[in-house]
């Protein structure tokens, strides 16, 4: 589980971040990653993971499944994000039926092709 301190719950950041953010897409997954200006928060902030798993995706059993496996597998990356970074993972439909080896090469390609944008 995320600490309580990486858990992004303002809706308002989920938007900043889905907007403004770098995106990258895979078949089950699209993360938006958004570095945002250190000097606007009041203090540093972690970085923080939330999560987008529609109706779409199943049912609640499988919705909260989804989730459960895509924030153990966040939380491997959490440290190695900037600080003050929000990434946002959105679940397509297909994640569904994925198995954790392949939610886990996604959200990696995913994290990289984004990291690589937010550095140039």
């Amino acid at each position: 589980m995320l600490p309580a301190a990486h858990r992004l719950t303002d809706g308002a950041t989920f938007r900043e971040a889905i907007r403004s953010g770098r995106r990258a897409g895979c078949r089950t997954l699209v993360v938006h990653l958004w570095v945002g200006d250190a000097s606007s928060d009041a203090g540093v902030r972690p970085a923080r993971v939330g999560f987008v798993v529609s109706k779409a995706v199943g049912n609640a059993v499988v919705r909260n499944q989804v989730k459960r496996r895509l924030r153990h597998l966040a939380r491997e990356h959490v440290s190695t994000l900037p600080g003050s970074a929000v990434l946002v993972v959105r679940a397509l439909p297909p994640a569904a039926t994925a198995g954790w080896a392949e939610l886990g090469a996604d959200l990696e390609r995913c994290l990289q092709r984004t990291r690589a944008e937010v550095t140039r």
